[in-house]
């Protein structure tokens, strides 16, 4: 397999790790070290926490990360630790202000079984457990490469091992699993498909990306000989009603019935649109707090007024707005980037030195979150994006915002951080950056993931039609079908969607599908340089005169539906000949994108 990626202002990602398992040689220091104890940030003398914080970093500060960076934009000098050790304070006295209020999560300690048995359940290998023969299982094993099989083979292995020795019950032989014969090697193909963003895929397509995610993400750090980290938490149950403190999923319940199909909080949205129209420019936004006092009126005023509508946006200052916007991030129930995953966070910054790997990583384990999670974080890090590139007016460069973050995302309300988490959270401020600097990446769907969900899908729907075949009542069903078809067409105002796909169409030429167009379908010729955007370009010229009043206003995308792929909304550039050699069964529809 290979790597190819570009190491300029953008890094393009398009495969994670060699076939052979290695070590990356001369791994370099983490670039947070210790802080020496004399020198520790808990200790407590006359002066206020965060100029002695400021005193102990101006002689022994963080050196800079061991990754090439120019001094300009890299140096983490005293005064950005001292950002983050005052953001550390504020947060600890903000917990202490209403400690009875607080969420602790709870890490509960786990055997090697148990992880490896949570392990083969997230990446949808629970069959392996139950001994149950799954289709979902099986397609996903037919389609793992080399380095994703041995991943799942060592887990596998380990989980057995610990269940024989508790002599609970009889294990499946790893054999029975993969056979004797290694899998075939996967080569990943230079893209010409486009890029695919995690909210093009349909939702069934995209739990599928997020088991062999967690799978590639194990076999990455299997292959660069690291501990791929996991938390164990209490499930801890938020409020169920409110704004701070509600489980986002359930935020988003309450929220959909107001506006369907909505996927952030309308609170968080508000939030950050207040700071966007008038907070941009505020010199040290984020960084300087606002008034403890009005940031706990406001919360209250929110929580009594937002849904009624009835809330004065207009009396918010912008740094009570930044308070309240961190303070919502804080009180979640469970951190944005999940307890499970925290962990692995930490983990490519401290053992894995190189940037172009520890991109890698990042970008899987954003695949791997929860969809109420992402879409949250992607449109907190697309603000925070907005905020660095006004660093000409309000003074937060990068490093800035990193370190003023990085705290509210990886220290809990309620939980008392020694100084060792501490330490483990400043090391997130480089995670922060990477975030910030690198979300257009981070955001795409790799694309030899989506080629392994279409195997997946190929071989669930061949393992389908054999089982079918068997089924007496389902060939009469067919029989009945068949005959259906023989009648005459319908009339053209009963016809189902859509009537075209009973005809035969020659290869190379597709049939859009268009409802909301004049023109509703047009039989279009591939060649090798057509691309999604000519066949918009040209529905949308056939229908310039009579367009309908439906689709003004909405962006028209072109739609890969069925076949191989659940739903796929293609990227403008991708060549269509190439994604309909891959899927010469999908229909291809033209509607508006979701949003």
């Amino acid at each position: 397999m290979t790597m190819e990626m570009k190491d300029s202002g953008s890094v393009v990602l398009t495969a994670y790790h060699p076939h052979s398992p290695a070590r990356i040689p001369g791994m370099e220091q983490s670039f947070v070290q210790d802080i020496p104890s004399s020198h520790s940030p808990t200790s407590r003398k006359s002066l206020p926490r965060c100029r002695r914080l400021n005193r102990m970093l101006s002689s022994e500060s963080t050196p800079p990360p061991a990754f090439s960076r120019s001094n300009s934009q890299a140096s983490m000098d005293s005064t950005s630790m001292e950002d983050f050790w005052c953001e550390v304070e504020s947060i600890k006295e903000s917990s202490e202000d209403g400690a009875e209020e607080a969420t602790l999560l709870e890490f509960k300690p786990a055997d090697e079984g148990e992880l490896e048995a949570e392990w083969l359940q997230d990446v949808g290998l629970s069959t392996l457990i139950s001994g149950a023969e799954e289709e979902d299982g099986q397609a996903l094993l037919s389609t793992l490469t080399r380095t994703q099989a041995a991943a799942v083979q060592k887990r596998y292995n380990t989980y057995t091992q610990t269940l024989r020795k508790k002599n609970k019950h009889t294990v499946r032989d790893v054999r029975d699993i993969f056979g004797t014969n290694e899998s075939s090697k996967f080569i990943v193909r230079k893209s010409r498909f486009g890029l695919t963003e995690v909210g093009d895929l349909s939702p069934e397509d995209m739990k599928k990306i997020r088991y062999l995610s967690l799978i590639e993400l194990t076999a990455f750090y299997d292959a660069l000989g690291v501990e791929l980290k996991r938390n164990r938490a209490e499930r801890v149950r938020g409020r169920e009603n409110g704004l701070f403190g509600v489980p986002l999923t359930i935020l988003l319940e309450n929220d959909q019935k107001k506006v369907p199909g909505i996927k952030v909080p309308l609170i968080f949205q508000k939030l950050l649109l207040k700071l966007e129209e008038t907070g941009l420019e505020t010199e040290g936004i984020l960084r300087v707090p606002g008034s403890a006092s009005r940031v706990k009126n406001l919360h209250q005023e929110l929580e009594a007024k937002f849904y009624e509508d009835t809330f004065d946006w207009d009396q918010v200052r912008n740094n009570d707005a930044a308070g309240l916007l961190k303070m919502f991030i804080r009180e979640l129930p469970s951190p944005l980037f999940t307890v499970e995953y925290l962990p692995a966070f930490i983990t490519l910054v401290e053992k894995i030195s190189k940037i172009k790997l520890q991109l890698q990583a990042l970008h899987l384990l954003i695949m791997l979150l929860p969809e109420a999670n992402r879409d949250t974080a992607k449109a907190f890090l697309q603000f925070l994006k907005k905020v660095v590139a006004n660093e000409g007016k309000n003074k937060m460069n990068l490093w800035n915002v990193s370190m003023i973050v990085a705290p509210n995302l990886f220290i809990y309300k309620g939980k008392r951080a020694n100084q060792q988490e501490m330490q483990a959270a400043a090391t997130t401020a480089h995670i922060v950056r990477l975030l910030i600097r690198y979300q257009d990446i981070l955001w795409t769907v790799p694309s030899f993931l989506i080629s392994q969900v279409r195997k997946m899908n190929e071989a669930a729907m061949s393992n389908s039609k054999r089982q079918l075949m068997f089924d007496k009542g389902v060939r009469k069903l067919l029989r009945r079908k068949t005959m259906e078809r023989e009648r005459p067409e319908r009339p053209e105002g009963a016809v189902t969607f859509p009537p075209y796909l009973q005809c035969d169409i020659p290869e190379g030429v597709i049939r859009v599908y268009a409802p909301l167009h004049s023109k509703v379908s047009m039989a279009i010729q591939l060649n090798s340089q057509t691309k999604a955007k000519d066949i918009l370009a040209r529905f949308h010229c056939e229908n310039s005169r009579g367009s309908s009043q439906n689709m003004r206003g909405q962006i028209q995308s072109l739609h890969e539906i069925g076949g191989n792929i659940g739903q796929h909304c293609l990227d403008p550039d991708a060549y269509m000949l190439d994604v309909y050699r891959a899927n010469p069964q999908a229909e291809w529809v033209i509607k508006p994108k979701a949003s």
